[in-house]
């Protein structure tokens, strides 16, 4: 058992927030119950999809009927041809509020019509492996796979067989500098970033139709159309765990197999159209104008994540950026963009998220991604870092990468990752 001294102060906060940001009841729009744990009480009310995949994974630690609760909640939200809301209003006397503060176009009502990174495979595949459970399974198995079908089969780029997003917050990276010139945002002064984004978010989904559904081909308006390597990398990965969950629950051989052919699909995608060897990194692809962004971002590390990528790859996404102390490897890793990238900001001084801040979520992939690639003692320390950010901070939705500082919004949900990181390394801790 490893001893660690901040263990004990950041357990302990995780666990009082997912008790107080845990909702439930009846939603009368939906016509569904509801059981999950809301990202912030304060700033995120609702259920947000990769954030509850995030808490599942977290209750593992807490309380297991929860963390099945929360994806049986989210895959409640399942529409007839398969997809899955990026957010999931329950809660019928909060919904002018969303619509207001989100930039949202609602679906019948309470779903949004955008979608989040697929991170539910990996919430499904904890929480099975975690407590067995073939019934559960059996229950939120098949909305599942119907939403990575539907995924395939309404976002996949003919061009590139990579998946599309039609929005930045689709990728959950909301402010990203990365998306800044599809905005026309590449020149806002720092104090403006925030402003101008909303502004730029307003004009873009008021540029799609109000009769949108989730399936409107929004690529076709070539607006914004982008293949990000988050997403993607997430989407892979999560293909080749339900490939293994269907065999667990006794599905066809046919639909692992299909699952797992697919899942190497993208991987290659990857390879042939965001790799750059001249940079060693991964870059998203601006649909609209074809090119490579060369932004470098923390997602640019994600395909380490995924053993379809080969050792020479995911090696130098480590050596040369992800350890590198210029760029990610800071006092309190990773942040979210390189510090070589004129756009980082560290201190949250333009109060934009996810332009330099070091975010949980982030963290708790790459840890995994270090410990599959080998890298034990590096995963260990980005641990023991990310332990002390929460014990120095408390539950915030981000966190300064040199100073440990809390950013954004307070009592956050997923922070509570580092319940999974204390777990995984064994953590024996001494206030």
């Amino acid at each position: 058992m490893k001893k660690y001294q901040h263990v004990a102060q950041a357990a302990e906060a995780a666990r009082e927030m997912l008790k107080q940001n845990h909702r439930s009841g009846h939603s009368v729009g939906a016509g569904l119950p509801y059981n999950y744990t809301c990202p912030s009480p304060e700033t995120y009310p609702f259920q947000w999809a990769w954030d509850s995949s995030y808490h599942a994974i977290s209750l593992l630690h807490v309380d297991t009927q929860r963390a099945r609760d929360e994806i049986s909640s989210l895959v409640s939200a399942v529409t007839p041809t398969g997809f899955i809301p990026h957010m999931v209003l329950w809660q019928d006397d909060l919904r002018a509020q969303a619509t207001a503060e989100f930039r949202i176009d609602l679906w019948e009502g309470w779903r949004s019509v955008t979608i989040a990174p697929p991170v539910l495979a990996r919430g499904i595949e904890r929480i099975f492996e975690a407590t067995g459970g073939g019934d559960w399974l059996a229950e939120v198995l098949p909305p599942a796979i119907a939403f990575f079908s539907w995924l395939a089969e309404n976002r996949t780029s003919p061009e590139t067989g990579l998946l599309e997003i039609y929005q930045p917050d689709e990728s959950g990276l909301d402010m990203s500098p990365k998306y800044d010139r599809a905005l026309g945002i590449h020149t806002s002064a720092p104090d403006r970033i925030a402003d101008d984004w909303h502004q730029a978010m307003r004009e873009l989904i008021g540029s799609y139709s109000q009769e949108r559904t989730p399936e409107s081909r929004l690529g076709e308006h070539r607006t914004f159309v982008w293949n990000d390597v988050l997403v993607n990398s997430i989407y892979a990965d999560g293909l080749l765990l339900l490939s293994r969950l269907a065999l667990a629950a006794g599905l066809p051989h046919e639909t692992s197999t299909a699952l797992s052919v697919r899942s190497q699909g993208i991987s290659e995608s990857l390879l042939r159209h965001c790799w750059d060897d001249e940079a060693g990194a991964f870059f998203d692809v601006d649909r609209v104008t074809g090119a490579r962004v060369d932004v470098l971002t923390a997602s640019a590390l994600f395909p380490i994540i995924l053993d379809s990528i080969p050792a020479y790859h995911a090696g130098r996404l480590i050596e040369e950026h992800l350890l590198n102390e210029r760029e990610f490897w800071h006092r309190y890793p990773i942040s979210s963009v390189a510090a070589t990238e004129p756009h980082f900001d560290p201190d949250f001084s333009t109060r934009a998220i996810f332009r330099g801040s070091s975010w949980l979520n982030l963290n708790w992939y790459l840890y995994w991604g270090l410990r599959a690639r080998g890298y034990a003692d590096q995963a260990t320390t980005l641990a023991e870092r990310t332990v002390e950010l929460v014990a120095r901070a408390g539950m915030r939705e981000c966190y300064g990468p040199y100073d440990a500082a809390g950013h954004g919004a307070r009592s956050f949900g997923w922070s509570s990752l580092v319940l999974d990181l204390i777990h995984a390394e064994k953590f024996q801790g001494l206030k």
